[in-house]
């Protein structure tokens, strides 16, 4: 099982080792996902595993690492560019997940972690302190953006796996 992670530790990285975390960090989902069945990817949990099934849980990785990567972009892109925030309640709320299959998911995240991943490794030190306006957190740097992504994924990776203890 892997550990609860702190953000403080990623936010102390270098931007060598934030980006090496960030590459290897899909390997923290637990890998007999694939293998659930129907009913077992939709059970829902109490709080100590997650509310939410593996199925939305996933779902949202998805959708945040796409926000996460969206940021990062603009930041690099643009002067100062002022981020939105999504309502994540809403995507379950409105069963955006409901439908979607584990393995495509899956494959979606890895497919844009990699791909991500080869961009960040192609970045000049100095664009990892480029800066985008967050709403609610201020000024954030690529760098501060990559370790809230990196420790997201291996944060609820903590969570799929105090569920797939209860489902195997």
């Amino acid at each position: 099982m892997s550990a609860k992670p702190e953000i403080s530790a990623f936010l102390a990285l270098s931007h060598s080792d934030l980006t090496d975390a960030y590459t290897s960090g899909i390997s923290k989902i637990h890998p007999g996902l694939a293998d659930l069945t129907e009913e077992k990817a939709d059970r829902t949990f109490d709080g100590t595993a997650g509310a939410w099934s593996c199925r939305m849980l996933l779902g949202h990785l998805l959708d945040a690492e796409i926000a996460f990567v969206h940021r990062m972009r603009r930041a690099v892109a643009e002067e100062r560019p002022a981020f939105t925030v999504w309502q994540e309640d809403d995507f379950i709320d409105k069963g955006l997940y409901r439908s979607a299959s584990i393995d495509e998911t899956m494959q979606a995240l890895r497919s844009l972690r990699n791909w991500t991943a080869s961009w960040l490794k192609s970045l000049a030190g100095e664009e990892f302190n480029r800066v985008g306006l967050h709403p609610q957190r201020g000024d954030q740097t690529v760098h501060t953006i990559l370790s809230y992504c990196t420790w997201h994924l291996e944060h609820h990776a903590h969570y799929l796996d105090e569920k797939m203890k209860r489902l195997v």
